[in-house]
């Protein structure tokens, strides 16, 4: 079984948040929420969620994937995190998939993990992002990087998460139950 690691710092974006665990979970992807603080995070839009685990007590060799979910405040405490930092590096090294979307591929580019890469963000972050080939395609996947641009692409962002860890049938038998919109 496929494990994901999805990190939630105060101020994460919601959305991009709980689709990415449910649509993975349907998948029968194991999928961790690890919270950089004790308790329950709260979000921008002042929604409470619940973390399985303490992001200190994470290991990175333990998943195949980790996403992170954006929102300004998320991120910006997500970039600062030590332990983020250091599990991305690990799961760099690894070759394991990296997942961002809206503003947390600032995240990956403050660990130097995007240089050359083709990436979307959420517009008001691409400025930040000048070592990238900039892309405003919806998700973006380059080598073992997947990016996104926002609240309103989760889905599909989540869905393209799916095909890359159980392929396109198991894409496909996700959106049967679900009926996104895919292209």
């Amino acid at each position: 079984m496929k494990r994901v690691l999805v990190p939630l710092a105060p101020g994460f974006e919601e959305i991009e948040a709980v689709t990415v665990i449910d649509i993975l979970r349907r998948a029968g992807i194991e999928v961790t929420v690890a919270g950089t603080v004790k308790g329950e995070i709260e979000g921008r839009n002042k929604i409470r969620v619940a973390s399985d685990v303490l992001l200190d007590s994470v290991t990175a060799n333990s998943f195949d994937m980790i996403v992170l979910p954006g929102g300004s405040a998320g991120t910006e405490h997500l970039k600062k995190n030590p332990k983020v930092r250091q599990i991305l590096q690990d799961m760099e090294s690894r070759g394991c998939y990296l997942a961002a979307i809206c503003a947390a591929p600032l995240v990956l580019s403050a660990v130097g993990l995007l240089d050359g890469k083709n990436i979307t963000s959420h517009p008001s972050v691409q400025r930040d992002l000048s070592e990238v080939k900039y892309s405003e395609d919806r998700v973006v996947v380059d080598g073992h990087i997947v990016t996104s641009r926002a609240p309103g692409t989760a889905m599909e962002f989540a869905m393209k998460l799916v095909e890359i860890l159980g392929g396109s049938s198991k894409m496909e038998e996700v959106n049967r139950s679900v009926l996104a919109r895919l292209s």
